[in-house]
């Protein structure tokens, strides 16, 4: 399994901060996807989920003005509806394997973002947005007589509420990024030139914490709220008893008993695994 640091992607840049993995669209002109893009970006999800080094992930763009602005319009009419169909099943899995992965995925949203772009940024945990009123924020597939296909009839109620996301399904109106954070669709707004800094700034709040109980975290939530009340209660307790025997649970309590600061990076990963600079 290749390292998130060694991927070499065509329609992605990656690259590491720390123990924080940056994810950037670049796709020109505008970050539309396509089935291409959907399979890089399931290399570099699996990459996250596999490399210790990579404690936070913050999915970005490289472009000022796009975020996305989701599936390629000219795929939609050049390919056949059975290959649109198989590329939007696996972008619904790579979604998927983002939330069911172990490590923290954040949106910074600076730019456009439309349909299967706003789909990505759903599909991670928290999303930061720029303070910009011309950018767009929506899921217009309706005015192309099509659904939103990578999983945003589900996602997106599961984030704002089934009457919110299907005003926005139905009627295909963008809003802005102030309304989409009212809307809870955003969780933080931020002036566009201080959206990357703060979502990196988050970013590495977390990388100090101890990353098995983050990742925990978020799968009981992600995976118990879709279980029955019982059934997630079980895998709740299954996931606290995995817990205890970690270096994170030994350094957390450890630190608490000995009235000191825990250092949850080093516990869990050792001195040599730390930045050089923190060395």
């Amino acid at each position: 399994m290749e390292s998130f640091s060694e991927l070499d992607l065509e329609n992605f840049s990656a690259s590491m901060d720390g123990h924080v993995g940056i994810l950037r669209l670049d796709r020109a002109p505008v970050n539309a996807h396509n089935l291409d893009m959907i399979l890089e970006l399931q290399r570099a999800v699996e990459a996250v989920r596999f490399d210790d080094e990579v404690r936070v992930a913050v999915l970005a763009s490289a472009n000022e003005d796009f975020f996305s602005t989701g599936y390629d319009i000219q795929a939609l009419q050049d390919e056949t509806g059975r290959h649109i169909g198989k590329a939007s099943q696996t972008s619904k899995e790579v979604i998927m394997k983002m939330r069911t992965t172990d490590t923290i995925f954040i949106a910074a949203v600076d730019g456009h973002c439309m349909g299967g772009g706003l789909e990505f940024a759903l599909a991670c945990d928290f999303r930061f947005v720029g303070d910009d009123a011309d950018y767009n924020i929506g899921i217009p597939e309706v005015d192309l007589g099509l659904i939103p296909g990578e999983a945003g009839t589900q996602l997106l109620p599961r984030t704002i509420g089934r009457s919110k996301a299907m005003r926005m399904m139905v009627s295909g109106e963008p809003i802005a990024p102030e309304e989409a954070t009212d809307e809870g669709l955003f969780d933080e707004l931020h002036p566009p030139e201080e959206l990357e800094d703060a979502a990196l700034d988050f970013a590495e709040q977390l990388v100090e914490k101890p990353n098995r109980a983050i990742g925990f975290n978020k799968l009981a939530v992600n995976e118990g709220m879709e279980l029955p009340l019982w059934d997630a209660l079980a895998h709740e307790r299954e996931l606290q008893n995995q817990l205890f025997e970690t270096p994170g649970a030994e350094e957390g309590i450890g630190a608490f008993l000995e009235d000191r600061d825990p250092d949850f990076v080093e516990a869990e990963l050792g001195e040599d695994a730390k930045p050089e600079d923190e060395r």
